[in-house]
């Protein structure tokens, strides 16, 4: 079955300056839509808002057509990798993936890297594969949607492709916006590509429309 998530007329302030301008995004199960923008556009604002985790001046947030209120705690609809890290230090990798209801031997197949880190700390982990780890559970976890923000960050150009190649797997179950500074690999993989600028949101239908809105030189 499809979900659609959508974010209707978001606004949002800073000292007299607009960040974001009646901003409206759709999300569907089953796509990945690509969240781009220069430094200080509002990319990460705009997903803080969407995860509850921000209040913005207005905003409208509807699953399935009918509106949400309160997003805290809904894992079951919306997960978000923020920029820092969020699992807790003193968890270990084994402990992770259990509260997560996930399988840690699929995982340790495709990053084999992990097979004798089990019992490690996750603080024991390089930034990488402390990255990589959140990044993970939350691809696979059982939520309709996932906000990622700045995804490949730390992580090897090996695993940034293993991780790609997830997520247009795991697609099929989960919506997801994906933003990264590392444009190329999000161009890779959406299905479509937004792009904030001046406080509004852009569709854009190819690179040429990318480079005219003067985020990148393609």
């Amino acid at each position: 079955m499809k979900h659609i998530l959508e974010v209707d007329g978001v606004s949002l302030n800073f000292s007299g300056r607009v960040i974001l301008s009646d901003i409206y995004l759709k999300s569907e199960t089953g796509k990945i839509i690509g969240l781009l923008g220069r430094n200080g556009q509002g990319k990460s604002c705009l997903m803080k808002i969407i995860s509850g985790t921000l209040k913005a001046e207005s905003r409208s947030i509807r699953f399935d057509g009918k509106t949400v209120f309160e997003l805290a705690g809904r894992s079951d609809l919306l997960v978000y990798l923020p920029q820092f890290n969020f699992i807790p230090s003193f968890l270990t990798l084994e402990r992770i993936f259990k509260d997560f209801s996930l399988d840690i031997s699929e995982f340790e197949t495709q990053f084999s890297e992990f097979i004798t880190k089990s019992k490690l700390k996750i603080s024991e982990f390089s930034g990488g594969e402390r990255r990589l780890v959140e990044l993970y559970v939350l691809i696979k976890c059982k939520s309709k949607f996932a906000l990622l923000d700045e995804p490949f960050t730390h992580i090897s150009p090996l695993q940034i492709e293993r991780i790609k190649k997830l997520l247009i797997t795991e697609k099929e179950n989960k919506g997801f916006i994906i933003s990264d500074h590392m444009f190329r690999h999000i161009t890779d993989i959406a299905d479509s590509i937004y792009l904030l600028n001046d406080g509004k949101l852009h569709l854009t239908n190819s690179m040429e429309d990318i480079e005219t809105l003067g985020y990148a030189r393609i």
